[in-house]
């Protein structure tokens, strides 16, 4: 299990911040012209689709698909469901209509109410909470590592009149809630890659390094894509690439959420060990062969909690490398060709 840190930091450290610097024009100029070349030479497709959340990365992957091929030949979706913010459909419909391009906003909460997406998540939330019904709001939270204990979930839920409960997570009712939300992310991907079929066109995934590296996503859903043009850079930068592309503001300004469940929730809340923009510079200095002691003193924080950031980059990667993984043959399989194309 995953540990979290609830400590004071100070401003983001001035030498690895460096690191995260861009240039922004040049790497707008290297994505778009890879996109291309991927469409013609290797997908043979002749657009791009993508799913616009409202939030930020999703915004900058189609603004750089817009770039890349024009806006007639990329076509956005919007999948809100019952427990989406409603800020993200406001945002997600100020990209797209501040982009020019075509999109649909397709409500997917039918189809997840008839898998029992909604129905298998109740019954493990009744199991702790056998109060909840309808007009209650849940999420799930990560406890125990700001005392220095190893991680556990907490179930947290709220009753209409605005009371939050919450208790201990068994792993039984955790693993059905998440397998249940899973169904989110996977059904999303199959309206995606409907309408590349229909279109010709290619699927963008919109995962950031933070996320591509440690494993923040759905397997055959949000991580499921043919292209991926912000994979390689941290989530700071995709913010500046934002900025420079000269999205909406509240898009720029916006926080990173989960948008799962029904209750606001953050990714560090949730997932990461530190806020994003601090959780950029451990990161690359974990990338960059840097030592615990000299991130303690670059985040300004205890030895051991320095060596704990280490420790959970490591772990969630060995954790999560099988989220990458196709499906594994039995045997090699010679003729079809298995490796993507690669990168210039």
């Amino acid at each position: 299990m995953f540990k979290t840190l609830n400590v004071p930091l100070r401003s983001v450290p001035t030498n690895l911040s460096a690191g995260l610097k861009l240039d922004e024009a040049a790497e707008t100029a290297k994505i778009t012209e890879r996109l291309r070349e991927l469409l013609r030479s290797h997908l043979h497709r002749r657009g791009l689709v993508v799913a616009i959340s409202g939030g930020i990365d999703s915004a900058v992957c189609a603004a750089l698909a817009v770039r890349a091929v024009g806006l007639e030949r990329v076509f956005g979706l919007l999948l809100p469901e019952r427990d989406s913010a409603s800020e993200s459909s406001i945002r997600g419909r100020m990209v797209a209509d501040q982009l020019g391009i075509a999109y649909e906003e397709f409500d997917i909460a039918p189809a997840l109410d008839a898998l029992g997406c909604y129905h298998w998540r109740d019954e493990a939330i009744r199991a702790v909470f056998p109060s909840y019904a309808a007009g209650w709001k849940n999420k799930i939270v990560i406890a125990g590592g700001q005392t220095g204990g190893f991680n556990y979930f907490k179930l947290v839920v709220q009753s209409p009149d605005g009371q939050l409960f919450e208790e201990r997570l068994d792993s039984k009712n955790y693993l059905q809630i998440v397998a249940a939300t899973n169904f989110k992310q996977r059904v999303r991907k199959t309206m995606e890659y409907f309408h590349a079929d229909r279109l010709h066109y290619a699927v963008v995934g919109t995962p950031n390094r933070l996320e591509y590296d440690q494993g923040f996503f759905v397997k055959n859903g949000d991580g499921s894509a043919d292209v991926k043009p912000i994979a390689h850079l941290y989530k700071t930068q995709v913010y500046a690439l934002a900025r420079y592309l000269g999205l909406p503001e509240e898009v720029c300004n916006a926080q990173p959420t989960t948008d799962t469940y029904s209750m606001a929730q953050g990714q560090d809340e949730f997932y990461y060990a530190l806020p994003y923009d601090k959780m950029d510079i451990a990161l690359l200095a974990y990338n960059e062969s840097k030592s615990s002691s000299w991130l303690a003193e670059e985040l300004g924080i205890g030895l051991d909690q320095a060596e704990f950031i280490y420790h959970d980059i490591q772990a969630k990667r060995k954790t999560t490398a099988a989220l990458h993984w196709p499906g594994i043959p039995m045997e090699t399989v010679t003729g079809p060709m298995t490796k993507p194309p690669a990168l210039g």
